[in-house]
């Protein structure tokens, strides 16, 4: 907590992470080789750590991706396609709400992984949004809400290949009987965090309810035409001002994204072997969603190549001036993404341990009825502190699974559901997470204004969730708690929403 603390302080997540990572090793190496051996082996493990990290297959074909996709989008603008595709949109789109509406619907559509959702759905939609004066900010706090929350409802995606993996062999240790698909689809019904939270993003958007930071850079952006929660990196503004007089079309742009849509989802059967006779379902859950992305990025950008070098639309030369940019201005989301993993590793099993601990410490006490509501929120701090969803996933589903057992096995879809909206909670809002890194880097929006920005509708829906979870308990219904949910986060956006206006007199 004190790294998120610090990044809001000193609005510098780089800095913030650097000082976490350095105290949390420093911390670690005093307990295991004293002060002296922490004080000469802080540096020598913190770059071995790094080193760990990036010679990670995932974490370097995500970091691949990025480069490519980077390079893509920036080939996309130089040729003049987004620009085109704006003026179309434009035309199309008659008021920010629907702005926003078409934001949170392409979000939607785009399920199958939520780094690909981050940044394809943030490319696509600044040009249209800042035509529109929707800051960056909610531009950004729309695209984190449509990423995990969407991912890990839709049972084909790469959430799920990971859920299910964890949850058969802990279903089947602890004595159920029930396949790993059946259990995911089952609990999905109480994934509320996930649920409430697009109903919340859908909510703001109509009743436009923006409070805190975030009503402070819709104010300003309204009243001065400045955008001050905006990121705009040199290398992007050199990509800009390079589209000019390009002949690149609407078209265009939209066959190179359904193309990367397209190939991404083949490469993943592809690879999970469904040539070889796997069913489709099967086949996404063994695949390797990572590389399928990366495979799917190349061939789009050979696409990409033909469409525009050969046909003439762009020259040589300025293709690769392009994909060079685009790969710059990808270097600071890298960068946080790495000592994002660095400070993961450090609170993980690797390290301090911590995740662990604190599921350990109320394995005892829970009542049957309670047990969803606390399971819920251990794995929504679990997951916020250290940015790792799938990190506490790996703690929480086979630890509540077996806490459950122990108690009530009656409760195992509750709990499994309020393990995987915890993780959610921390993936969508923590500073320190991917996608809430990628969301910023999509919609070119300040990190840190992003997550200052997000943070209060986040916690609004936590909350809301954790009663939700306790009525279920109560009532032992899926539906009931639901609806509970649903109840009390329209409540508060009307509620809200009718303050706000009696306090401006409108």
């Amino acid at each position: 907590m004190a790294v998120v603390a610090l990044a809001i302080i000193t609005k510098n997540v780089l800095l913030s992470l650097v000082v976490g990572v350095s105290f949390g090793l420093f911390l670690y190496l005093s307990v295991t080789s004293g002060i002296a051996g922490a004080l000469t082996g802080l540096i020598p493990e913190g770059v071995r750590l790094m080193t760990d990290v990036l010679c990670d297959g995932d974490n370097m074909h995500l970091l691949i991706f990025l480069a490519l996709l980077g390079g893509l989008i920036a080939v996309l603008t130089v040729s003049g396609c987004a620009g085109a595709f704006s003026a179309l949109a434009v035309r199309r789109i008659r008021s920010r709400t629907h702005a926003q509406l078409m934001t949170l619907l392409l979000g939607c559509v785009i399920f199958i992984d939520d780094y690909f959702n981050a940044i394809t759905v943030g490319n696509v939609m600044v040009p249209i949004t800042d035509k529109f004066k929707i800051s960056r900010a909610k531009l950004a706090y729309i695209i984190d809400s449509t990423s995990a929350p969407v991912t890990v409802l839709v049972p084909i995606s790469s959430w799920v290949a990971t859920v299910i993996s964890l949850i058969a062999p802990a279903m089947a240790a602890n004595g159920f009987a029930t396949g790993g698909m059946s259990v995911f689809l089952r609990s999905c019904l109480y994934n509320y965090y996930a649920w409430l939270t697009l109903l919340m993003v859908f909510l703001v958007i109509v009743k436009k309810f923006d409070i805190g930071p975030m009503a402070a850079f819709e104010r300003t952006l309204e009243e001065t035409g400045e955008d001050v929660s905006i990121y705009i990196d040199v290398n992007e503004s050199v990509i800009d001002s390079m589209a000019d007089g390009r002949r690149g079309t609407a078209r265009d742009l939209i066959a190179i994204i359904a193309a990367l849509v397209v190939l991404s989802l083949a490469f993943m059967v592809i690879d999970g072997g469904i040539l070889s006779g796997a069913a489709l379902t099967e086949a996404f859950m063994r695949c390797d969603t990572m590389l399928a992305l990366v495979y799917a990025a190349v061939c789009t950008l050979l696409l990409s190549f033909i469409m525009f070098v050969v046909s003439g639309k762009m020259t040589l030369k300025q293709f690769d001036k392009a994909f060079q940019q685009g790969i710059r201005s990808m270097v600071s989301a890298m960068c946080i993404l790495i000592l994002s993993w660095t400070f993961s590793v450090v609170l993980g099993d690797g390290a301090l341990g911590t995740g662990r601990y604190v599921a350990a410490a109320v394995g005892g006490w829970l009542p049957a009825w309670l047990m969803p509501a606390v399971i819920f929120l251990i794995s929504a701090v679990i997951a916020f502190t250290t940015g790792a969803s799938w990190g506490a996933m790996t703690i929480m589903l086979p630890t509540s699974i077996a806490i459950c057992a122990a108690i009530d096995p009656e409760y195992v879809y509750a709990v499994i559901g309020a393990t995987l909206s915890g993780t959610v909670f921390g993936d969508h809002c923590s500073p320190v997470s991917d996608t809430t890194v990628l969301s910023s880097s999509g919609a070119g929006c300040r990190h840190i204004d992003h997550v200052t920005s997000q943070i209060i509708y986040a916690i609004i829906v936590a909350v809301v969730s954790a009663l939700a979870f306790a009525a279920a308990g109560i009532t032992a219904s899926a539906l009931a708690g639901l609806a509970f949910g649903v109840c009390l986060t329209t409540a508060a956006v009307f509620a809200g929403s009718a303050r706000r206006r009696g306090r401006s007199g409108k």
